[in-house]
Order: C-alpha cells, then structure tokens, then sequence
C-alpha cells in the first residue's frame, strides 16, 4: 500500500488501526510503517504517517521514532527532525541514548552547541547519559567547526566520565587539527593516541598525509607515506592521491609519476580526478605534450575527460599561449558531448585578452550569454582590462554598463584596471574621479591602485608629486613595496633628478624593501645615458655586494654606456669596454650552458640568446669601427668563443 499510487497516509493508517483493534495485532505493526517509509526514503510521508498516528491515539515505540528522526537528519531535514522530537517527549514515549545521540547530531549539523548543552542536562534528568558515539559526535563537529580548544575540553570530558577515546576520536581530532594548520599539535595527539595503546588505521595516516600535503611539506608528507608501510598497511586511493597531488602543485612529476606507478601496481585503479590531477601537473610546469599524453592514457583506460580535465587543459594552454589549440580543444568539447561551463569559457575569454585578441573574447562572451552562463565580476575585470589595453574605451563603458545591469558591481580589481588604464596615459585628474567613486563605496584600494597613481604622477612627468602620493601611501598604512619604488625612481631619472632617485634606493633598504636588478638597473640606465660611467660602475658594485646579480640588460646598458662614451678619451675607455664585454659574453655562456645543462630549450630559447650573441658582435663592431686596437681582441676570436 505505501509504494501504491493513490493510497493517502490517513487511509492506511486507518486500515492498519482498524485490523489492529478488530485482530489484536501486534502493535510492532505501526514501527514497521514507519521503518517501511523511512528505508523507502519516504520521510515526509513518513512524518504525516506517525502525526496521523498521534492523533489517533496510538504510539509508535522508541526504536520506530529513533528511526524516523535518524532519517530525517541524514538528509538534513533537521529542522522537522527537532518538532517530531519535541512532539515525542511530549507524548510521553521512553527516549534512550540511541535518540540522544541522534538529536546531538542534528544539533551538531546546525552547529547548535549550546542547544546541545541543554540537551545533555535534560538528558541527564531523565537518567539518560552520554556515551562515546555522543562525545565523538561532538568532538568531530567542534573541529569541523575550528572550534579545537572546545573540542580538546571533550575530550578531557570523556576521562572525568570513565569513557575512553577510541581511534574515531582522534581520527576527528587530527582532521581538525591539520585543517586548521596546527600540524605540531596533530603530531602530539597522534603520539598521545599511540600512547593509550590506540592502533591508528589507515584512515589515521591519511588525515596526517593529506593535511601535510596540503601544506607541501614533502618531508612529513614522505615520512607519513612510509609509516603506513612500515606498519604493514596497504596504502589507498586517498594516500596515492596526496602524495601525487603533493608533487603536482610542487612541479616534480617525475616523483608524482613515481607515486602513479606505484599505485597501479597494487591493483588501484586511477579515476577521472587522478589523472585531471597529473595532466594539471604537467601544464603547471609547461609541458603540454606530456599533458596530452596522460590524457590519451586516460581515455585509453576508458576514463572519460569531464570538464575539469578539459578546462585544466585549456588553461595550460592558454598559459603557453597556443590558443589555436585551446580553440581546438574548445570545438572538441561540443563534439564528444562534454559542455563547457562557466570556467572553460573565463579560461579561454582570458587566454584571449591575455594575449590582445580582444575582439575573439568578445564573441565567446556572447556565447557564454546565449548559452545562459552567467558571467561574473572575473569575467567583467578580465574583459574591461582587455578593452582598455586595446584602447577601445567605448567598449570598456559598455561592458561597465552591462555589468551593472546584471547586478554585479564592481570591485577593488575593476576600479584598479580603470584607474591604472587612465595612469598609463598620465591622466592622473580622470583616473582620480575613479579613485573617489572606489572610496565612496568603501572599496579600500590596495597597493596596486596606489602604485597606478604613482606610475600616472611619473608618466605625467611630476615625479615629485609622485613622491607626495607615496607619503600618503604610507599615512593610510598601506606598505609602499618594490613596484612602488620602482616607479618612483624610473620617474625621477626621467626627469634627470639623480640625487631624488637615489635618496629612494637607500629609502628602500631602510624600510626593509630591497632593490632588485630592475631599481639597480634604472639607475645604471639613466646615469649611462647622461655618460656618468663613474657613478654607473659604482652602483653596479654596490648591486653586486648586495648579492643581486646582475642581468642581459645590467651588462648591455654598462657596454653601451662605455661605447658611447668613447670619443676623446677612447683609450681611457677601452679597458673599460673590454671589461664589460666579456663579462657579458661569458653571462651569455654560462646562462646557454645552464640551458644545456637542463631540459634542452625550444626555439624561442635558442633565438633568445642567439640574439645575445648578436648583440655582443655588434658591440664589438662598434669598437673596431673606432680603431680600438688589441692584441687578444678580434671578432673572429668572439666568434669562436
């Protein structure tokens, strides 16, 4: 009758009543109604059915009601779980520990502690006590909820009450404890565990292995790995799949593959999310070959790529800017059947703007309209910023009005792009009217926006009112950092103010910023071109003895800078010349072999330093071409070399 089409829950509950007082049933019979709709997953049927029951006078015993309240929480349905409780004890039906422990879970979902407490002392009045299934329930919510110093008290709890912790116990601790990063403290509990002659299970190791991975700390992670070995455990999915996970987000895939290996070879067999896992791995660290390569493996295996695999994929790709193959890859996806989501089409509208193809980022957007995917404020902020480096102002409005049409507005990223894109032309006053709209929305900018006014200051050629705004920067407590000086120190030796851009180097170092090779390099950069070798040399030393080293470009501006100079003083100069020709030569050197030494580079990098080599000869062309005469300098030498 229940699975029955058109049989209300009054009607059989009279039928069932009826034969009840008519034959003297058994009065099990109403348990088993209920316990019939509840594994049916019936459970609101079954809530009319016990209601329906109640007000016919007629009780459902303790183990039906468990049944039903255990049914209702398993699928959340906490809220109705609560009133057919309160509607219980108030009928007066003998309660046990089984519905204690039922209603403490239910309250533990909602993370209703409190309510939990008073649950226990009600509890308590009846002669019904908490027990380890109750404890372990709410030591494992507590954690689950960050609430660890809560749930250690629990634990304490359950010596003062004579109930010892079992391995559930401080499996639930460990998971908080690693969740929540404190990985020393889970060390501790683990050996504490050991220490009550507690036997930690594989699910124990993994907690450990899983939290450490995530944390990439190869060395505990490994150590972990080889403690479910040494104890004779087999390790599972969930260990194979940290361990691999470790080592793909850390870029060593020869280690991952190892794991990989390892894992087939005891019987396991790798899913969708494994190998989406490994051919992430491989487009992280650029190889895109190897990536396709898994994925063939993956399908091989009748391992079917979702969407997931195919929009790692894609955003590898896209990183490496193939983006004829994203599009490719894009067209696969519509022919095997796996339709591409929100993220596939911001991957590739990104890819695109990324790399200047606007107007291609464009129509996909129209697509992801017409196919009902709602952009957000990622995709508005990566369309806007491509528009506006286009120059393509009137589109950019556009996308702002249709952003706030749909109700997305903007953020801190959208009013920063607008605001950069109007300081990379100098219009410091336009990109001002954005930077108060940003303020009057209490979006606080952040040291990028800072850094784009005081990149619009320099462009503008008012370096000193740059330096004002950086003042400003530090009064609204936001830390001024290396972008920041940077900037700054280009925009006063554009404007030939050498001591202001080198007041700043030493500003840097004292508020614990330190110069890299680009703020030594604009320094050497302005002081060759006002021909103030001198000075050049002297931060070049000044870079070194700070353990910065030097790059193509530190070397080229040295070179040029002592080519150009040499006129009258030609002679004077050319050991200088020399000096920093082959030290740039052997940069090359070393920089290639290091290349060689590696994966062997592709094209790009080979035409990279081939252009090195070039500009080296051309440089010493340069020299000859002023008659500097010496005896081991010769271009056929260079050449060899």
């Amino acid at each position: 009758m229940i699975r029955r089409r058109g049989a209300t829950r009054p009607e059989i509950v009279d039928a069932l009543v009826s034969s009840y007082h008519r034959f003297d049933s058994n009065p099990s019979v109403f348990d088993l109604l209920i316990r019939t709709y509840v594994q049916a997953r019936k459970l609101r049927e079954a809530a009319e059915a016990f209601r329906v029951l109640k007000d016919k006078g007629v009780f459902v015993s303790v183990n039906g009601c468990n049944s039903l309240l255990a049914g209702l929480v398993r699928i959340d349905w906490v809220d109705l779980a609560w009133e057919i409780y309160q509607e219980i004890v108030e009928m007066g039906i003998e309660l046990n520990v089984y519905t204690l422990n039922i209603i403490v879970n239910a309250l533990c979902k909602d993370r209703k502690f409190q309510q939990v407490d008073i649950l226990l002392l009600e509890m308590e009045t009846r002669e019904i006590f908490p027990d380890k299934v109750t404890y372990n329930t709410q030591i494992d919510a507590r954690c689950r909820a960050g609430e660890l110093k809560e749930a250690l008290e629990l634990l304490n709890s359950m010596g003062e009450k004579g109930l010892k912790p079992d391995v559930v116990t401080y499996n639930a601790l460990l998971n908080g404890f690693c969740k929540n990063g404190k990985y020393e403290r889970a060390k501790e509990l683990l050996n504490e565990m050991v220490g009550s002659d507690l036997v930690p299970n594989t699910p124990t190791f993994n907690i450990m292995l899983s939290g450490f991975c995530r944390n990439g700390d190869i060395k505990e992670a490994t150590r972990i790995y080889n403690e479910i070995l040494r104890r004779g455990f087999v390790p599972d999915m969930v260990s194979f799949s940290s361990m691999i996970g470790l080592f793909t987000k850390k870029g060593d895939m020869s280690r991952a593959l190892m794991y990989f290996r390892e894992m087939k070879s005891v019987g396991l067999i790798p899913d969708s999310v494994l190998y989406t896992m490994l051919i992430g791995g491989f487009c992280r660290i650029g190889s895109i070959a190897d990536a396709l390569k898994m994925r063939e493996e993956m399908v091989d295996q009748g391992c079917m790529p979702d969407v997931v695999t195919y929009n790692t994929i894609l955003n590898g790709l896209c990183k490496e800017r193939q983006l004829a193959d994203a599009e490719a890859l894009f067209e696969e996806m519509s022919q095997r059947g796996v339709p591409p989501d929100f993220c596939t089409f911001t991957t590739l509208i990104n890819g695109y703007c990324k790399y200047g193809c606007v107007e291609k980022a464009l129509k996909l957007f129209d697509k992801m309209l017409h196919r009902n995917l709602k952009p957000d404020i990622v995709t508005y902020n990566t369309l806007i910023d491509g528009t506006c480096r286009e120059g393509d102002i009137e589109k950019a409005n556009e996308l702002w009005d249709d952003m706030h049409s749909r109700g997305i507005f903007p953020n801190h990223i959208t009013y920063t792009i607008l605001i950069d894109n109007h300081c990379e032309k100098g219009e410091v006053a336009e990109a001002y009217k954005f930077w108060d709209e940003m303020v009057d929305r209490d979006i606080l900018p952040n040291v990028v926006t800072y850094n784009s006014i005081i990149k619009g200051y320099c462009r503008s050629g008012d370096a000193s009112k740059a330096e004002k705004f950086l003042e400003k920067m530090r009064k609204d407590k936001i830390t001024p950092d290396r972008i920041s000086y940077n900037t700054l120190i280009h925009g006063f030796m554009k404007e030939e103010k050498m001591q202001e851009a080198f007041a700043l180097l030493s500003e840097m170092e004292k508020q614990g910023v330190l110069p890299d090779v680009l703020s030594y390099n604009l320094l050497m950069s302005g002081l060759c071109e006002e021909g103030k070798m001198q000075e050049a040399e002297w931060v070049f030393k000044r870079m070194l003895g700070k353990g910065t080293q030097p790059d193509r470009y530190t070397y080229t501006t040295l070179i040029n800078g002592h080519v150009a100079a040499v006129s009258e003083t030609l002679d004077k100069r050319t050991s200088c010349a020399y000096s920093w020709l082959w030290q740039f030569a052997y940069y090359i050197i070393r920089k290639y072999k290091s290349l060689m030494d590696s994966v062997p580079p592709d094209r790009s990098e080979y035409t990279k330093w081939f252009c090195f080599h070039r500009q080296a000869l051309q440089l010493i062309e340069a020299i000859r071409v002023h008659r500097v005469e010496a005896k081991f300098f010769k271009k056929e030498n260079y050449q060899d070399t």
